[in-house]
């Protein structure tokens, strides 16, 4: 047992010497890489880690075991093969806290002479694809649902109108009212969709042409205006003279247009009582401020982050019953961020909501 102790030392000694010897000849080689990489030793420790490793895991510890960075044992068993002897392998690793993030990690066996056998694991961030295949798949799931039940409906006032109310002159006029109504509502989701596609082929070109939105704001107030009488809502406005900024001219309008028809459609209380709604536009700086502003039921906490998405309601029922397609406020988001803008949504239950659209100003304004 004592004549082991000097010889695990010396072994032991040889081996800090190769990591620390492996530090000096891999750091300036893999920080100089932009992809994610870091060494693994013989002992499965990580011998080196390049600042994009770093930066996207800060679990990944240079000197430390890799099983204490990383919970996953698909990834640690891949090492472990390659460390053996084995091949290059590809494995995908899951981080689930704070937030869920998907890597694809390939772990390479790395031969270098005069130093023990190591490996090599470069990582891709997989999280935006893998978010963006789950919006797809939930997009086209939520399109063929909103088509589906107006569809039915169709369907299912021909067959009765081919049948049983074949000569009932006051059942046919009623089911032929609903009929236009299922498919003005499907014309309106079908209208959204290529809207919001025509908005998201040009996302990368930014609109330069100088927008009044002054009087942009007065003639979709104007245009409104019969609809807030027939819901017996005041609106109030508050616009600055010629503020401008650049623009789209009709994807602008678009934007006024859905927040004020929104405060006009939801603004109202549940037991019918409607509150004016404010509408203020100012220039403050280098930056237009536009807000819509609704004094109804509110909106949870927990549903703010949610509004913008595609087919997102509160309230799936009431959305419908008002004409909506649940693509409004997603059309609104995606043309704000065209335009290199911001929106900021604020509510409170009992309270109303606010809608903030922020967007550069006009150099020449």
């Amino acid at each position: 047992m004592n004549g082991a102790g000097p010889v695990a030392t010396t072994l032991s000694t040889q081996r800090l010497k190769w990591r620390d010897q492996a530090i000096d000849l891999l750091a300036p080689v893999i920080n100089a890489l932009p992809e994610p990489i870091f060494v693994i030793d013989s002992e499965t420790h990580v011998a080196a880690v390049n600042a994009a490793a770093q930066a996207l895991s800060p679990a990944i510890r240079q000197g430390e075991p890799l099983s204490r960075s990383l919970r996953s044992p698909d990834m640690l068993d891949a090492v472990a093969r390659v460390l053996a002897g084995g091949e290059t392998e590809k494995t995908v690793w899951v981080e689930r806290l704070p937030v869920e993030c998907w890597f694809e990690a390939h772990v390479a066996p790395m031969q270098i002479e005069g130093f023990e056998p190591a490996a090599v694991v470069s990582l891709r961030d997989l999280t935006e694809s893998r978010r963006v295949e789950r919006m797809r798949v939930d997009f086209v799931a939520n399109a063929s649902h909103e088509l589906r039940t107006p569809l039915a409906s169709l369907l299912g006032f021909v067959e009765t109108l081919q049948g049983p109310a074949r000569e009932d002159a006051v059942t046919r006029n009623k089911f032929l009212g609903i009929m236009r109504e299922q498919a003005q509502r499907m014309a309106r989701l079908v209208d959204d969709l290529l809207s919001l596609s025509r908005i998201e082929q040009h996302m990368h070109l930014r609109p330069a042409t100088p927008v009044d939105l002054t009087l942009l704001v007065e003639h979709i107030v104007d245009t409104l205006s019969q609809m807030a009488e027939d819901r017996g809502v005041a609106i109030n406005l508050d616009l600055q003279p010629n503020v401008v900024a650049p623009g789209d001219r009709d994807e602008l309008a678009r934007v006024i247009e859905n927040l004020v028809e929104n405060a006009l459609k939801y603004g109202c209380g549940d037991d019918g009582g409607c509150k004016p709604i404010d509408i203020s536009l100012v220039r403050k700086g280098a930056l237009v401020v536009l807000s819509v502003r609704d004094y109804g039921p509110g909106v949870a906490p927990e549903h703010i982050p949610r509004l913008t998405e595609r087919f997102y309601r509160v309230d799936a029922g009431k959305s419908r019953a008002k004409g909506g397609t649940g693509l409004g406020l997603a059309i609104v988001k995606h043309i704000v961020l065209r335009h290199r803008g911001r929106l900021g949504i604020e509510s409170a239950l009992g309270e109303g909501t606010l809608f903030r659209v922020i967007l550069p100003a006009s150099d020449s304004a």
